[in-house]
């Protein structure tokens, strides 16, 4: 089978690619088609790659890796299809926290005005994809982990339908972290969890027939330990009675994130930018490159999230959402099982409501449980958001749809009205100054808005 990624040249494809090297079931990804934009950040991760099956136990059995800039080339006749692309590079990520941290608010890349603006200008690039992956690959599943990827998917759903399903992998590696903690095999339990991406929540953790939830949160050590403990305070998570996606820091402690960002001497987007262009700066002299991309794999993911957990917080790299089984590529890997092999598998993942959340149009994109199998992909039963989460989820999801057309249809009055009604700004004049800043500093948003020439709406 072909595995097409896109984003080929991206630091983390050789998570994906570790991932298939494990695989001996079969059928089995049998050859891997790496695209991007830029060909000498392709062979940098070709030498990882290549680095990477002489180290594995059976080389000769190493899926092909091909490299190319032809899109065409990499999807034609591909069985699947991964997508982590970044539209604008991490220039764009910088700009995408700075401009809203100048005006005091979230600088983010997926959660805020800075998840807007990077939709803003990834929609138009990642529709085009899906239209000629429907004219190329008309039989590929397209696994997307590109961000917003809630909002991503749902673009992508409009040309490709339910082909076109979005990954996170918090979500799993939560529930298998609760597990171990409870001295559970995380096979045997069912997580009620429902949400978008990037703001979800845990309600139940059943296992044969008991919620062991509420043991979780009576336990001070258990729920100490866990990153998202360490996040929001075990006292927070009692209160919810629910133990939230990490990423809903940034909603429920908005006002301590934004001057932590601040007191920190670079942004993440700008610590990246250097940390990315010394490895790849020297990648290509290393004695090893698999050990030498392993080694910074790991340092970069011991900050994730940094600005959100305590000084004195030691970093699991277990519970980094880029690491183990339940890391992004055992999730993607786990839905090509399921699809080619009929391996059924429930995962969480972001896919058509289909009535699974009352409130929510069904054509809308949520974050739900899902039974994976050669039979396609079925919604399990969750219980039904509070109206605190339901209005939470109905908010971000109209601004998602508001970005998603004003992408579309370059309109800069719906952008506006994206910006202002995020719950996170709240305030049209701010609206209008970030909806200024983007489009002045990063070229691919101001493209995207370039279709009409409206003027601002007030």
């Amino acid at each position: 089978m072909k595995l097409t990624v896109l984003g080929g040249g991206g630091f983390r494809v050789p998570d994906v690619y570790r991932a298939l090297l494990a695989d001996s079931g079969s059928p089995r990804i049998s050859e891997v088609w790496l695209y991007d934009v830029t060909a000498d950040r392709l062979d940098a991760v070709r030498a990882i790659l290549a680095a990477a099956a002489r180290r594995s136990a059976h080389p000769e059995a190493a899926p092909v890796v091909h490299a190319t800039t032809d899109l065409d080339a990499a999807l034609e006749d591909a069985d699947f299809i991964f997508s982590a692309i970044r539209v604008g590079g991490l220039a764009g990520r910088v700009a995408d926290e700075r401009v809203a941290l100048s005006l005091g608010l979230l600088g983010q890349e997926t959660v805020g005005p800075g998840g807007i603006s990077y939709g803003l200008r990834t929609v138009p690039v990642m529709t085009a994809i899906a239209e000629r992956v429907a004219a190329v690959a008309p039989r590929a599943v397209l696994i997307n982990f590109t961000n917003p990827a809630g909002m991503i998917t749902e673009a992508l759903q409009r040309v490709l339908g339910d082909r076109a399903v979005g990954i996170c992998d918090t979500p799993s590696g939560l529930g298998r972290r609760l597990a171990a903690g409870l001295g559970i095999d995380p096979r045997e339990v069912q997580l009620d969890y429902a949400g978008l991406n990037h703001l979800g929540w845990l309600r139940r953790v059943v296992h044969r027939g008991e919620d062991v939830l509420p043991r979780v949160l009576a336990d001070d050590e258990l729920l100490g330990s866990l990153e998202e403990g360490a996040v929001f305070g075990v006292d927070a998570l009692r209160m919810l009675g629910a133990i939230p996606n990490e990423y809903l820091y940034y909603y429920y402690c908005n006002r301590d994130a934004v001057p932590a960002i601040l007191e920190r001497p670079r942004t993440r987007g700008e610590q990246l930018v250097v940390d990315q262009a010394d490895f790849f700066s020297r990648v290509a002299s290393a004695e090893d490159p698999w050990r030498f991309w392993q080694d910074t794999s790991a340092a970069r993911s011991a900050t994730y999230m940094a600005e959100a957990k305590p000084d004195d917080h030691v970093a699991d790299a277990e519970d980094s959402p880029f690491q183990g089984d339940d890391g992004y590529a055992g999730v993607a890997l786990s839905v090509m099982r399921a699809v080619s092999r009929d391996e059924p598998a429930t995962l969480i993942l972001n896919v058509r409501n289909g009535g699974a959340v009352a409130g929510m149009p069904d054509d809308a994109v949520v974050e739900v449980p899902v039974r994976v199998s050669a039979s396609g992909m079925e919604r399990q039963a969750v219980t039904q958001p509070d109206l605190h989460q339901l209005g939470l989820m109905q908010q971000l999801k109209a601004c998602e749809r508001y970005t998603i057309d004003a992408a579309l249809s370059g309109s800069r009055a719906l952008a506006e009205k994206a910006f202002a009604l995020h719950p996170l700004v709240q305030s049209l004049p701010r609206a209008r100054q970030l909806l200024d800043g983007y489009t002045r500093e990063i070229p691919a948003v101001a493209a995207a808005l370039a279709a009409t020439g409206e003027a601002h709406s007030c």
